[in-house]
C-alpha cells in the first residue's frame, strides 16, 4: 500500500482482520487488482479531500474569537486565526480555553509560552497586549506552525526550538505551560516568571507546586487549569 499509495492511505481495524482503504481513481483501483488479486470500490462525496474541516470549529473565549482560516470571525471580536497542521493545538481543546481564560485576567507584561504547539496561546498573549512574547517547543514543527500564525496573525512572537527542562529559561512575568503534570512539576523549579499558568491534566491532580503558590483552578470536561504566583 505504501508504494501504491505514498501520499497516504486509511487503515481500520476490525475484529475480523485489517481493511487498508485508499482514495483514489480508477487508475488506483486497477492498480489494487492487479496487486492484491481484489478490491471493493465505493463513489464518495465529491468534497471529500475538504471534509476534515468539519473538525475544526471557532470557539469564544470572552472577547476571543479563535478559529480556523476558513471561517469568519464576528465583528468586534479579537480574532486569532489558527491554521490546523501537524503541531497540536487550534483552541478548541478545553485546556487551551481554560488557559486563555485565566491569562485574560492578568495584568499585561512579558510571556513564556512553554510548549508553543501551533502557537494559539502564545498569539492570544499577543492579542491581548503581552510583550514581548517567546515561544518554546522542543519540536521543530510546532515552532514552524507558531512562526506561521503568529504572522498570519500580524502579531510578534519570538520562537525558539528548546528542550524548556535543560535550557535556560528566561525571566518573565508571566509563564504558560498546557503540557503534562509530570512535565510540569519537572520544570517549576527552574522557572523565574512572577505568574504561571498551566494546563494539560485533569482535576484530580495535586494543586501544590515547588517554587510557586496557587491561587486558582478553573475546570472543565474534565481538565483544570491553575493560576500560581511565585512564593516569596
Amino acid at each position: 500500500m505504501l508504494e501504491l499509495f505514498p501520499e497516504g492511505f486509511e487503515e481500520v481495524d476490525w475484529s475480523d482482520g485489517v481493511e487498508l482503504i485508499a482514495y483514489t481513481d480508477p487508475g488506483g483501483e486497477e492498480r489494487l487488482w492487479h496487486t492484491f488479486g481484489g478490491a471493493r470500490s465505493e463513489d464518495v462525496a465529491a468534497d471529500w479531500r475538504d471534509r476534515w474541516k468539519a473538525f475544526h470549529r471557532p470557539v469564544r473565549v470572552g472577547p476571543l474569537w479563535i478559529g480556523p482560516p476558513w471561517e469568519e470571525p464576528p465583528a468586534g471580536a479579537i480574532a486569532v486565526s489558527i491554521e490546523p497542521g501537524r503541531a497540536f493545538g487550534t483552541g478548541a481543546h478545553p485546556t487551551t480555553q481554560l488557559c486563555a481564560e485565566l491569562l485574560l485576567e492578568l495584568e499585561r507584561g512579558s510571556l513564556l509560552d512553554l510548549g508553543c504547539g501551533s502557537g494559539v496561546l502564545s498569539i492570544v498573549a499577543a492579542k491581548v497586549g503581552f510583550a514581548p512574547v517567546l515561544a518554546f517547543d522542543t519540536d521543530e514543527n510546532a515552532v514552524a506552525a507558531t512562526q506561521a500564525n503568529a504572522t498570519a496573525n500580524e502579531v510578534d512572537v519570538e520562537t525558539t526550538l528548546a528542550d524548556v527542562l535543560t535550557q535556560d529559561l528566561p525571566s518573565t512575568d508571566v509563564a504558560l505551560a498546557n503540557i503534562t503534570r509530570p512535565t510540569l512539576e519537572s520544570l517549576s523549579p527552574r522557572l523565574r516568571s512572577g505568574r504561571l499558568v498551566s494546563s494539560g491534566y485533569l482535576p484530580t491532580e495535586e494543586t501544590t507546586l515547588a517554587g510557586f503558590r496557587h491561587v486558582r483552578r478553573l475546570t472543565r470536561d474534565s481538565w483544570a487549569a491553575d493560576l500560581y504566583e511565585a512564593a516569596e
